[in-house]
């Protein structure tokens, strides 16, 4: 890459971020945990949503080992709302080798915080940079966008070829002196003023040598390769009720929101109308023909998007006579209404528990 290029782009950055200052409670911090924990928590989460989590964690546990000590329930919970619930069992997994296995001290070179699990070469490289200063670019989608355009690369960003073309192209950018200062201000440009849609072109300090910008490209870069489909799903809730009690189960498995709690669940591939078609799908009724549930109600249709489905439950209340089905599905939990709300849930029952027309009693 010429070096009059690199030289334009660290300089026009550069006077840019010192201009326009973009207040975070985790920038110039130097503890490595407390920047591990905001650029986990920042993975595909806006920094409005994310910024009042890192609060709440910094606050709970001040150390890495505080977070260690931690009941994994709890730590789910505290998590609950921001999505994406692995990046949490990771947190968690993590902060327990470093405080068990490497002393509560944070590894202080690239491959070793590479190695950590849930940590990538984008989050290596920013805690690298950030906490050590050490010369190891950034790159995440705000990146991605920023040089796709400025250099004209039509590589789709989403390919094998495109991060290691990327990857090369945000080493050479560098600005080796300052990693940590530059790593944010790229960031930073990306995510304020070279913005996905409608970016003001015209006020930005690099458009002298933007190829986007010289070429109207700027709609169509960056390229990605791959489109998005989503599926749907049909998630059934089987709210079993028998006085004050409610029964909830730990999803397991590899499937979404492990970890987290749910009601019973029966999954369909199209959505019910009566609950007798239940016996269509799922052994649950019969093992209820011991038990005899009484239906009491269906809820109206609670919707969640997830990156690659489209989620659509619906809750069946039944009451239970005695709890006889207990004996052939020992992993369900009675849990008393009050204490509904202490469990993390997926967001989708969230909105189902505070939904003010339930007959709960949850507030």
């Amino acid at each position: 890459m010429a070096d009059k290029l690199v030289s334009f782009f660290q300089k026009n950055l550069k006077q840019w971020a010192e201009t326009h200052l973009r207040p975070m409670p985790w920038k110039g911090e130097k503890n490595p945990y407390y920047i591990w924990l905001s650029e986990i928590i920042l993975q595909q989460t806006r920094v409005e949503q994310g910024l009042p989590y890192f609060e709440k964690f910094k606050a709970k546990y001040p150390t890495v080992t505080d977070l260690a000590n931690a009941a994994e329930d709890e730590v789910m919970k505290m998590w609950e709302g921001l999505g994406y619930y692995s990046r949490a069992r990771n947190l968690h997994f993590t902060a327990k080798h470093i405080s068990n296995e490497l002393n509560g001290v944070f590894p202080t070179d690239f491959n070793s915080i590479l190695k950590l699990k849930g940590i990538g070469d984008y989050t290596a490289s920013a805690i690298a940079s950030f906490a050590y200063d050490l010369p190891y670019a950034v790159l995440d989608g705000n990146v991605f966008r920023v040089f796709s355009r400025f250099l004209g690369i039509k590589t789709p960003i989403d390919s094998t070829d495109g991060k290691k073309e990327f990857k090369v192209i945000t080493q050479q950018f560098l600005n080796k002196k300052e990693p940590g200062k530059y790593n944010q201000a790229i960031m930073d440009f990306g995510a304020t003023q070279c913005v996905p849609k409608n970016p003001n072109c015209k006020a930005c300090p690099l458009n002298k040598k933007c190829v986007a910008f010289e070429k109207d490209l700027i709609r169509e870069l960056p390229n990605k390769s791959k489109k998005l489909i989503k599926r749907t799903r049909h998630f059934n809730f089987l709210v079993l009720k028998k006085g004050d009690t409610r029964w909830i189960e730990k999803r397991e498995g590899k499937d979404i929101w492990k970890n987290l709690y749910q009601f019973p669940l029966v999954e369909t591939d199209v959505a019910l109308n009566d609950f007798s078609a239940f016996s269509k799908f799922d052994e649950w009724f019969k093992i209820f023909d011991q038990s005899k549930p009484t239906f009491i109600k269906k809820s109206k249709p609670f919707k969640q998007t997830l990156t690659h489905q489209y989620i659509i439950g619906v809750f069946w209340e039944f009451e239970i006579s005695d709890e006889t089905f207990l004996s052939l599905n020992p992993s369900l939990k009675g849990v008393l209404n009050n204490s509904l709300l202490k469990f993390a849930f997926p967001k989708i029952i969230d909105l189902y528990l505070k939904d003010k027309t339930l007959t709960l009693n949850l507030f």
